[in-house]
């Protein structure tokens, strides 16, 4: 739980200092005069600032600070510029604060009913969509049913829960055994863990793939958290977790029409270097030109990592049925499927792509708007 830091008002000289319980530190006056809260400084809906804070005086002062009771202070700056500020406010500034659920590493073991939702329910209940993108943002991936299996229905799922991407394969694609097809997903072969499209920059964020027909007893889905992967990695491999989390390798992916090549690392992070996904295909990337020993190294952890995601602690694996859609963070969970025979009877799948703030960006507006799906979507 975010605890708020302690601000200690100095009249003479006037400052502001932060008292976090470890530390003691001055504020700078262009931290404090960048955070105005003044109305006449902001835009009402958009809080979007009114001046341009990259054009203030670099020599900006703190003329004057008066304490005004326990929660506001008075400040008066060089530039002319005077205010109270809600010393809330500015702690707020100071934390870790969100208004998403975290994520939570998932294997095996994981509820699946946690995240099974009717899609009528989401089109109908605003509560109901909410608690959907909420299993989205928590494990990375949910499953709908009920969806009707009319073409391009996916198009309309997608832009429920954000803004479909089109790529080179369209809009959306086709997944159906067909010897021709550009990519081993249209065959029936079995394919392992991965995510879609590492050469690609910027990464799709977001995958759906609505099943149409599935008359096939193989063709099985798999899905597994690399979160809960990545844990158990950098315990068994500290150096070869680092290896993968900092050197870029390169993914590039040919078709008779297409040439795209990227380089990027097999672990990616935030920017304070925590873990939030993987770039990983085998079949897509190459190892990077390192001495020896760091070769070997690299190519050890990269090892173990594909060993740990076929690892079935770690995989949910299940039928997606007629009516059934999964979409899932491309490079949080990785998928997969197992192989069908195609003698059975008809699979076919559709897919397509999302960016990845569209969720969050529904979750927001809906709590801004609680009662109306309209506003989100």
């Amino acid at each position: 739980m975010f605890t708020r830091p302690a601000f200690v008002v100095h009249e003479q000289p006037p400052s502001i200092v932060l008292d976090d319980g470890e530390q003691s530190r001055e504020i700078s006056p262009l931290w404090l005069r960048e955070r105005t809260q003044a109305p006449d400084q902001l835009e009402p809906m958009t809080r979007q600032r009114l001046f341009d804070s990259h054009a203030l005086d670099a020599a900006l002062t703190l003329e004057r600070a008066t304490r005004i009771d326990e929660h506001h202070v008075a400040l008066a700056f060089s530039d002319g510029h005077r205010e109270t500020f809600d010393l809330r406010v500015l702690a707020d500034e100071l934390g870790d604060t969100t208004i998403f659920p975290a994520a939570e590493p998932w294997d095996a073991s994981l509820d699946r009913q946690r995240v099974r939702f009717d899609w009528r329910r989401v089109l109908e209940e605003p509560a109901y969509f909410r608690a959907s993108l909420d299993a989205y943002l928590r494990y990375g991936y949910l499953v709908l049913y009920g969806v009707p299996t009319d073409p391009e229905r996916i198009l309309q799922v997608g832009g429920h829960y954000g803004y479909v991407k089109e790529t080179n394969f369209g809009r959306y694609f086709e997944v159906y055994s067909r010897p021709s097809g550009n990519d081993l997903a249209y065959r029936s072969v079995a394919l392992g863990p991965h995510t879609d499209n590492p050469y690609r920059n910027p990464v799709p964020g977001i995958q759906l793939l609505h099943c149409l027909v599935n008359e096939t007893s193989g063709g099985l889905s798999t899905l597994v958290d690399s979160l809960k992967v990545l844990e158990r990695l950098r315990h068994e491999t500290p150096e070869g977790y680092a290896l993968l989390k900092t050197t870029p390798v390169r993914f590039r992916f040919v078709d008779a029409g297409t040439e795209l090549v990227t380089h990027r690392t097999m672990i990616q992070t935030d920017d304070d270097g925590h873990p939030t996904g993987v770039h990983y295909s085998p079949r897509l990337d190459a190892l990077p030109l390192l001495p020896d020993a760091q070769t070997r190294l690299f190519h050890r952890a990269r090892q173990r990592l594909g060993e740990l995601f076929s690892d079935p602690a770690y995989e949910v694996r299940f039928a997606l049925g007629a009516g059934e859609l999964m979409m899932f963070d491309n490079s949080r969970v990785l998928h997969g499927r197992t192989r069908y025979d195609t003698h059975e009877g008809h699979r076919h799948l559709q897919g397509c792509y999302l960016d990845t703030d569209g969720p969050r960006e529904r979750f927001a507006s809906l709590l801004k708007h609680p009662d109306s799906i309209e506003e989100v979507a």
